[in-house]
């Protein structure tokens, strides 16, 4: 299928959430921000190719991944190069850890919080469950997940493992590559100083107990289809790009966004396209909850950025006009965006840099 489209699809002013949406085209030296028109407003030259997440903190300030080197042998978003880089490129702090993937946050004492791949050892390796058999790296080992915090200096303050964890009780979902144990692809931090994780090879978003090590609540569902980006949302409520729940052959393979709660494990709220079909990513991808009840969605492997009301009306549609994202899985360059975000025209992290 060709791209028939790029730029602004739709943009209904009346019940769109206005502001800025940030757009970082997956493994470029690329960041910008478009207005509800679809205009590129303002753009940032990376130090190096984007390895997943990109955020505006406040001050202006654009927080990147890059790509690293020598790093653990696992691609899977591996980035490393921690930059925050002020309005006009300029680079106001960095980090080195080649191990971290995927995501990472700013703490409100400044830290910064990530996960990170690394080798486990001889007996822990041998306590993984699931997965398909023979699917370890082709060194033949496993890494696993940590979690680390570091303080603004670098100095790591805080580590939790994966292995620390009853591993029998945690195995790897049916059909996971058992060369990572368990791909963490999220970390929410919250209010009360726990972490809301999200695990893409277990099929699993729990609450990490900073104080006892220990997941406080988890929930376990093969439907979530290899699920990103677990955030909190209004009232305690968990909000989840649940990847790919196609499970019957006669059914397409579709995306959802599903809003859980917690307390009973229910979902209260989900978004999937009327035509199942033409809303899917089996890779990546997020969801996060505007101010006006509205939520933006990142399809990431479509480039393709959206606003739905609470109905499911779609009131702003974007996708990526820019293919320079060199793909793993196949030829040629596609216009991939890992996730996305939305920052009000007056708040901090625009800074009164735009009108």
């Amino acid at each position: 299928m060709r791209y028939q489209q790029v730029g602004l699809l739709e943009h209904d002013p009346a019940r769109a959430w206005a502001g800025y949406t940030l757009i970082a085209p997956l493994r470029t030296e690329m960041a910008y921000l478009v207005n509800m028109n679809g205009e590129i407003v303002h753009r940032w030259t990376l130090p190096g190719k984007l390895a997943a997440t990109a955020y505006l903190w406040p001050g202006g300030r654009l927080a990147v991944t890059c790509e690293s080197e020598g790093g653990p042998p696992v691609p899977q978003a591996l980035g490393g190069n921690f930059y925050e880089l002020d309005w006009h490129g300029a680079v106001v702090w960095h980090h080195l850890d080649p191990g971290q993937h995927h995501d990472f946050r700013r703490l409100p004492d400044g830290n910064t919080i990530y996960p990170a791949w690394r080798l486990m050892d001889p007996a822990h390796q041998k306590r993984v469950l699931g997965g398909i058999a023979g699917t370890e790296h082709a060194d033949g080992n496993i890494y696993e997940d940590v979690i680390r915090e570091v303080s603004p200096d670098g100095e790591l303050v805080w580590e939790w493992p994966m292995t620390s964890l009853e591993m029998e009780k945690y195995p790897l979902s049916d059909g996971a590559l058992r060369y990572g144990y368990a791909h963490c692809n999220t970390l929410f931090p919250m209010e009360d100083g726990r972490i809301l994780l999200c695990f893409r090879n277990m099929d699993m978003i729990a609450i990490l107990n900073r104080e006892t090590g220990a997941f406080d609540w988890e929930m376990r569902d093969l439907t979530f289809g290899r699920p990103h980006d677990a955030r909190i949302v209004e009232d305690g409520r968990i909000l989840l790009f649940a990847n790919n729940c196609g499970n019957d052959m006669l059914v397409p393979e579709h995306s959802r966004v599903l809003e859980i709660d917690p307390a009973t494990k229910e979902t209260v709220w989900v978004y999937k396209d009327r035509h199942s079909w033409t809303f899917h990513s089996s890779v990546a991808s997020g969801a996060n909850r505007l101010p006006n009840g509205n939520t933006l969605i990142c399809e990431t492997v479509w480039g393709r950025v959206f606003e739905v009301t609470r109905e499911g009306e779609i009131v702003w549609d974007f996708v990526n006009p820019i293919f320079e994202t060199e793909l793993p899985i196949s030829e040629g360059k596609g216009n991939w965006v890992f996730r996305a975000y939305r920052y009000a025209a007056d708040g901090p992290e625009i800074d009164g840099n735009l009108p």
